[in-house]
């Protein structure tokens, strides 16, 4: 039988950690975020996915994040009195977005009400001169 020479061991692997040993999922991810330059995407998605965590369950109920632009959060309400209410919130919704997500990811917020559906779909409809609130 052929002399075959011991190979080196890579080391010593004892009971302690070892940088071979498997990593957290969260230490990978932060890694991978970090190479790729996802930290400010997923920043923004963050919001969207933990919106009720951030404002409420009472206040989600009743309104829900639209858009993420720049630094810009719009956020849609369901009725013209609750975006009265959030806009007089607005401070509070930007210092829980501030201590949830971090700091400068949003800096203004806007809120508007909920959005009419369109009247003319169809082949065959009427159109009708103003805004259909009046009669004149």
């Amino acid at each position: 039988m052929p002399y075959r020479p011991r190979r080196k061991s890579a080391g010593y692997t004892g009971p302690g950690p070892d940088k071979r040993d498997p990593q957290a999922l969260s230490v990978l991810l932060a890694k991978l975020l970090k190479d790729r330059g996802w930290q400010q995407p997923a920043a923004h998605h963050g919001v969207f996915g933990r919106w009720e965590a951030i404002v409420g369950a009472e206040i989600a109920a009743h309104c829900r994040p639209v858009s993420l632009a720049e630094t810009e959060l719009v956020i849609e309400a369901e009725s013209t009195a609750w975006a009265t209410q959030l806009r007089l919130f607005q401070g509070t919704i930007l210092k829980k977005i501030a201590e949830d997500i971090g700091h400068g990811l949003v800096t203004r917020v806007r809120v508007h009400g909920p959005t009419q559906t369109r009247r003319n779909l169809g082949p065959r409809r009427v159109r009708f001169p103003g805004s259909r609130d009046t009669y004149g």
